[in-house]
Parts: C-alpha cells; sequence; structure tokens
C-alpha cells in the first residue's frame, strides 16, 4: 500500500492498481464506495451491495455470520455487531439483545405488557423481542 500526502489537496482521493477487474477488486472498490458514503457493504453471494442504514431493519448474528434485513432481502456484512453499534448510534440504531440491533426509525410497535421484555414490531412486520438484560436502556432510549 502506498500513500502520497499532498498538502494542496483539498479532498481525499483513492486510486485502485491492478492487473485485472477481480471480484475481490470490486468488493474492495464497493467497500471504498462504502464507507465514503457513510453507507454499509452488504453481501449477497458474491454481488456488494452499497446499504443505506436508513433501509436497514435491522442487524442480528446467525451462523457465526452478521446479517442485515432490510425490505430488499437479506445481506451478510463483515462488520461485528459492536462495531455496528457504535458507528450507528447517532443514527437511532440500537441493540436490544446481546444478537440483535435494530433500527428505531423502523419501528412500528412496542408491546409492553410482557413481563421483563418488550416485542417489538418492525416496519415490514418482523417480530424482535428485547431481551431482559436491555429493556431499561432501550426505554430510556425511547423515553418510556
Amino acid at each position: 500500500m502506498t500513500v502520497v500526502l499532498e498538502p494542496e489537496r483539498t479532498d481525499i482521493r483513492v486510486t485502485i492498481h491492478a492487473p485485472a477487474a477481480t471480484p475481490e477488486v470490486e468488493a474492495l472498490a464497493a467497500r471504498i464506495l462504502a464507507e465514503e458514503s457513510g453507507r454499509i457493504l452488504g453481501f449477497r453471494g458474491a454481488e456488494a451491495v452499497p446499504l443505506d442504514p436508513a433501509d436497514i431493519l435491522r442487524f442480528y448474528g446467525e451462523e457465526k455470520e452478521v446479517r442485515a434485513q432490510t425490505a430488499a432481502g437479506l445481506y451478510t456484512v463483515r462488520q461485528r455487531l459492536y462495531e455496528l453499534e457504535e458507528r450507528l448510534a447517532a443514527l437511532r440504531f440500537a441493540r436490544i439483545s446481546h444478537s440483535e440491533i435494530i433500527n428505531l426509525k423502523q419501528v412500528k410497535a412496542l408491546d409492553l405488557t410482557f413481563t421483563g421484555t418488550i416485542r417489538i414490531t418492525l416496519a415490514d412486520g418482523t417480530v424482535c423481542w428485547a431481551s431482559r438484560r436491555y429493556v431499561k436502556k432501550i426505554k430510556e432510549v425511547l423515553g418510556l
């Protein structure tokens, strides 16, 4: 890797030099584009797709991978849940269990009638459950 510092520049420019347009090169370019735009790179097979955080309903762990659920379907992301939690906290994402983070802007309904937990319905009808450990924090974030 080579970094060239040019004090007169006002922007950052990234150039990829490669012998061919391989899937690895395309994934790297998509990752850089996603990072620049504040998007999260999701993978569906060999296809890399920059995801707008506003379109993501939730992130959850499944089979030792992290999945992003959108209205358009499921994607695998390469970040860990704690990294996503830190990165997206300002965008109203909140952890509701050890293995799940939801987009609070995508919450359609909350059912508080269950003792010690919260049943959360997302915009697409997906039902999630807040674990007891996170109930207090969720109520604080939502002002309940």
